[in-house]
């Protein structure tokens, strides 16, 4: 079993930043692919961004391009996201997630998911 824990959300004014960290743990496949995705109020669950451990190819929702990074350190099991020039729109619950294989934008096939962070950027 993989186990996921997201850590650095909170409150930033718009245009602002915050930097996301999902620490994992368990028996983990270095074949794994990371994703974040998100959650607005009233809006479905949505693909952010995804990174896989081996090769460190990375993909990105057109919203966040240019605006978001994501990253991993293998030695550490992390994935982090920094969030630059953060936009009201991104408000929303942040989850990490992980799957075998390639990067995919589907929810539906990522296996293991951790409990989600809060992310507020005020106008």
């Amino acid at each position: 079993q993989v186990q996921l824990v997201e850590s650095g959300g909170g409150l930033v004014q718009a245009g602002g930043s915050l930097r996301l960290s999902c620490a994992a743990s368990g028996r983990i496949s270095s074949n794994y692919a990371m994703g974040w995705f998100r959650q607005a109020p009233g809006k479905e669950r949505e693909f952010v961004a995804g990174v896989r451990w081996t090769s460190g190819d990375t993909a990105y929702v057109d919203s966040v391009k240019g605006r978001f990074t994501i990253s991993r350190d293998n030695a550490k099991n992390t994935v982090y996201l920094r969030m630059n020039s953060l936009k009201p729109e991104d408000t929303a619950v942040y989850y990490c997630a992980a799957k075998f294989g390639l990067i995919r934008s589907q929810e539906s096939d990522y296996d293991y998911w951790g409990q989600g962070i809060q992310v507020t950027v005020s106008s």
